[in-house]
């Protein structure tokens, strides 16, 4: 059992962890032990989730989401197993709850009078040391 918050709770059963051999460095050790962890989460089917968190959490996983909407990480960062379970499940703790928060509402503003002088001002500039690389004119 993963406790995320005092709401959220995802039972065992939700989780599947399958372990293979990492890539990189690590020796004769690479070729013989199997620390790379498959956190597979099955959100979609998660009773302790809401609407509104899956659809958040399907967003920020992006390519992670499978099409079955299973949440899938991978993690092979250490070359210890323990530590790489761990290290998946705070990353997948951290993921829901980010899809808890409600994203702020980005208010648009205008550009400041004086940002626009600058800009044309640069524009007039480059135009001119662009104009002046032309080809030079003989006139005899």
């Amino acid at each position: 059992m993963l406790q995320i918050n005092k709401e959220i709770t995802i039972q065992d059963w939700e989780l599947t962890e399958s372990f293979t051999r990492a890539q990189g460095p690590g020796g004769q050790n690479v070729n013989k032990v199997s620390t790379a962890v498959e956190l597979r989460f099955e959100a979609a089917k998660s009773p302790n989730l809401s609407a509104y968190v899956k659809m958040r959490l399907k967003k920020l996983a992006g390519r992670k989401w499978t099409l079955e909407g299973a949440l899938i990480l991978r993690v092979e960062e250490t070359r210890s197993q323990a530590r790489n379970r761990e290290i998946a499940r705070n990353r997948l703790k951290a993921l829901i709850i980010e899809s808890t928060m409600k994203p702020k509402r980005r208010v648009p503003t205008r550009p400041t009078f004086g940002s626009q002088k600058r800009r044309l001002a640069s524009k007039i500039q480059r135009s001119t040391v662009k104009s002046l690389r032309g080809k030079v004119k003989d006139d005899e």
